[in-house]
C-alpha cells in the first residue's frame, strides 16, 4: 500500500492510480474516518470554487456520518439507502470509500491540489477561502511556507487576515510541526539549555553536557541527548519525573541510559556516566557514527582508552583537535591531515549585519528602529535590503520609494555615526536570471543581494543557469539563500553547486548563508567547496524585525559546521574594509 505523502490528517489515502481495486479491511474504517474524507472533499470544492451545492452535499453527508450510532461499513446497501440525508450519489461514494479508502471525486480534487495545500486546510484559523487567497496571492503551498510568511509579516495586509489571524496561524502551525518527530535546531537548543540550567541547579549531579547531534549543532534534530554524572541516580530519576518539560512521561532505564519524551513530542536520552569515564562518554556520544568509525578503523581509537579531555584523545591518535561541530565524518579528516585545522568563525568575529528588512517592504520595525537596535548590539554597520518591486506580495519598493529610503538612510547615518547603514536591496532574480530594476536604479545601491522568490519549480539546468545569469550581473554583490529551501517545509530547487560556486568565484560574488533557522541556506555541506574556490560567505539573518538579529547565532552554528573561518566570512570585515569593498565593486 502506498499512502499519499504530505497528509497530516488522521485517515488513510492510498495511491488510487496504482491501487484502484485494492480491498481495504472494512473493519478498520470508522464513520469518523469516512466523515473526514467527505469534509475534505467539501473543503477542496470550496478551495477550487466548485459547485457550492455539491460542496454543501458533501458537508451534510459528513455531518450525518459522524452522528450515526452504528458503523456504516457494516451496513448493507439497503440499510444505507434508508438513512436520512444519504442519497444515491453519496451512497455510492461511501461504498467506494469502504472498498478502496477513497472515491473518484475526491481523487480528482486531490490530483489538482498540491499536498501542502491539503495540509494547510487543517490549520486552525483559516478555511478554504483563506487558503485559496494564500495560495493564489502569496504563492504559499505548504504549512512551512505559510509559517515563514507569518514570520515575514506578509499576511497582515491581505484582505480578511490581520495581525491576530496571522498570530493564530503561526501558533497553530508551530504546534503541528512539533508533532513531526523532527525539529529545527533552534527549537531543540532552547529546550537543551533549559535542561542544562535546571539540572545543574538540582544539586544531584556533578557534571552535565549537552551531547549528540545538538552538540554538533545539526540543523535538524530527532533526539536530544544529555550526559550527566550523578551518584544519586534514583533521586535524579525522581527529579526528572517532576520536571515540567517531562510532565508525566514514562522514564525508561537501560544500559546506563534514561529515555523519555519531552513535552510528549521530542525523544530524550540521558546518558549516565561515572566520573572516570565522563570524557570518553562525552566524546563517544558527540561524534557521528561515521566519525567514530573512521577513528576506529583508520586511526586506531579504542573506547576503553581513558583520557583527561577531548584534546588528549585526538592528540593520542596523532590528530589535531576537531571541534564538535565538525565531527560528521564528511571532510574533517581531510582538514586534519593538513595539521592545520581552521579556527572556526565565532559570533564575536562578526562586525555587521547585512540583509535586513524594514517597514518599507514587509518588515515589522522601521528603518531607524532596526538601525538603533543593531548599533546597541555592538555592530559597526547594518545593511538594509528591502524587497524589490517584483515582490508585490512583500510590498516591494517602487523607484520613488527607493529614493525616499535612501534619503532617510543618509540622514540616519549623520545621526548615528560612526555606525553606518548601507543602502542595499534584495533584488528578485527574475525568471530569465536578470535582476529586478534597470541599471540606472541598481547603481544607486551600495550592495545588492540577489535572490529567487518566484517560479521555484525548476529543473537543475534551468535553476543553475538562472542563478549564474544573476551572478554574472555586475551589480550583484551577494547571492541570497541560493536554493530557496525551507527546512522541514520545502526542499530547495536543485542546482549544480559546483557551477554556481565557480560562477561566484569568477565574478567576485559572495554567497549568503541565510541564518534564519528555517533556511540555513547555503547548506553548510557546500561551504568547503566555496572556501576552496576563495568565495567568501556572508552570514545574514534576513531579519524582518529587530528580534531577527538573534538568528545570527544559528548562522554561525551552521557556518562552523561547514568549517568557515573569520577570514572567509564577508561580514567579519571592519566598517572601513567593507566600505572600501563596496566602493571598489561599484567602480569596477
Amino acid at each position: 500500500m502506498v499512502f499519499r505523502q504530505g497528509y497530516r490528517l488522521k485517515w488513510r489515502f492510498i495511491d488510487t492510480k496504482k491501487f484502484k481495486n485494492y480491498k481495504l479491511n472494512t473493519d478498520l474504517i470508522s464513520n469518523k474516518e469516512i466523515s473526514r474524507a467527505f469534509k475534505l472533499a467539501a473543503s477542496l470544492m470550496e478551495l477550487h470554487d466548485d459547485n457550492p451545492f455539491k460542496a454543501r452535499s458533501m458537508q451534510n453527508a459528513a455531518f450525518k456520518l459522524e452522528r450515526l450510532s452504528s458503523p456504516i461499513s457494516s451496513m448493507s446497501q439497503d440499510e444505507i439507502a434508508q438513512l436520512d440525508g444519504i442519497g444515491k450519489s453519496i451512497q455510492g461514494k461511501i461504498q467506494e470509500y469502504i472498498d478502496r479508502s477513497s472515491f473518484d471525486e475526491l481523487d480528482s480534487l486531490l490530483e489538482k491540489t498540491p499536498s501542502g495545500i491539503v495540509e494547510m486546510l487543517a490549520i486552525k484559523g483559516i478555511g478554504p477561502k483563506k487558503v485559496r487567497v494564500l495560495w493564489k496571492e502569496l504563492g504559499v503551498e505548504s504549512p512551512g511556507e505559510l509559517l515563514y510568511a507569518c514570520n515575514e509579516n506578509r499576511l497582515v495586509e491581505l484582505k480578511g487576515f490581520g495581525t491576530k489571524t496571522q498570530d493564530l496561524i503561526r501558533k497553530s502551525i508551530e504546534f503541528k510541526q512539533s508533532n513531526s518527530g523532527k525539529y529545527l535546531y533552534a527549537i531543540v537548543e532552547s529546550i537543551a539549555l533549559q535542561f542544562e540550567k535546571d539540572i545543574n541547579q538540582s544539586g544531584l549531579i556533578s557534571q552535565f553536557s549537552i551531547t549528540g547531534s545538538v552538540r554538533r549543532k545539526c540543523e535538524i534534530i530527532e533526539e536530544l541527548e544529555l550526559l550527566v554524572c550523578t551518584s544519586e541516580k534514583n533521586k535524579f530519576i525522581e527529579y526528572l519525573k517532576e520536571h515540567p518539560l517531562l510532565g508525566e512521561a514514562t522514564i525508561e532505564e537501560a544500559d546506563n541510559q534514561l529515555k523519555a519524551i519531552v513535552a510528549g513530542q521530542l525523544a530524550l536520552t540521558i546518558h549516565l556516566s561515572s566520573e572516570e569515564n565522563y570524557v570518553n562518554n562525552l566524546f563517544k556520544t558527540t561524534g557521528s557514527k561515521k566519525h567514530l568509525t573512521i577513528l576506529q578503523q583508520e586511526y586506531g581509537w579504542k573506547e576503553s582508552t581513558l583520557q583527561k579531555n577531548e584534546y588528549e584523545i585526538y592528540s593520542a591518535l596523532n590528530l589535531p583537535f576537531i571541534e564538535p561541530e565538525l565531527r560528521e565524518g564528511i571532510f574533517e579528516f581531510e582538514l586534519a591531515k593538513k595539521k592545520n585545522m581552521p579556527v572556526l568563525v565565532t559570533s564575536e568575529d562578526l562586525k555587521g549585519i547585512l540583509h535586513n528588512h524594514t517597514t518599507y517592504s514587509d518588515g515589522e520595525h522601521s528603518l531607524e528602529e532596526m538601525a538603533v537596535y543593531c548599533k546597541e548590539l555592538g555592530y559597526e554597520y547594518l545593511g538594509i535590503c528591502d524587497h524589490s518591486k517584483s515582490a508585490f506580495y512583500a510590498n516591494g519598493l517602487q523607484p520613488e520609494r527607493i529614493e525616499k529610503q535612501q534619503t532617510e538612510i543618509e540622514l540616519l547615518n549623520k545621526k548615528l555615526g560612526p555606525f553606518k547603514i548601507f543602502k542595499g536591496i534584495e533584488s528578485d532574480i527574475l525568471s530569465d536570471g536578470s535582476l529586478d530594476y534597470p541599471d540606472s536604479i541598481l547603481k544607486t545601491f551600495d550592495f545588492i543581494v540577489a535572490s529567487v522568490h518566484s517560479i521555484l519549480r525548476m529543473d537543475k539546468d534551468k535553476a543553475t543557469q538562472r542563478l549564474i545569469t544573476a551572478i554574472e550581473n555586475p551589480y550583484t554583490t551577494i547571492l541570497g539563500h541560493p536554493t530557496g529551501r525551507l527546512l522541514l517545509a520545502r526542499e530547495g530547487y536543485p542546482i549544480d553547486y559546483e557551477k554556481v560556486i565557480d560562477a561566484c568565484a569568477a565574478n567576485g560574488v559572495v554567497i549568503e548563508l541565510n541564518a534564519n533557522p528555517y533556511r540555513l541556506d547555503l547548506d553548510w555541506r557546500y561551504l568547503q567547496q566555496a572556501i576552496n574556490k576563495n568565495v567568501m560567505i556572508s552570514i545574514n539573518p534576513d531579519a524582518h524585525r529587530k528580534e531577527g538579529f538573534s538568528d545570527m547565532h544559528f548562522g554561525v552554528c551552521a557556518a562552523r559546521k561547514g568549517g568557515l573561518t573569520k577570514e572567509m566570512t564577508f561580514n567579519s570585515m571592519s566598517l572601513e574594509k567593507i566600505t572600501k569593498y563596496f566602493s571598489s565593486k561599484k567602480n569596477n
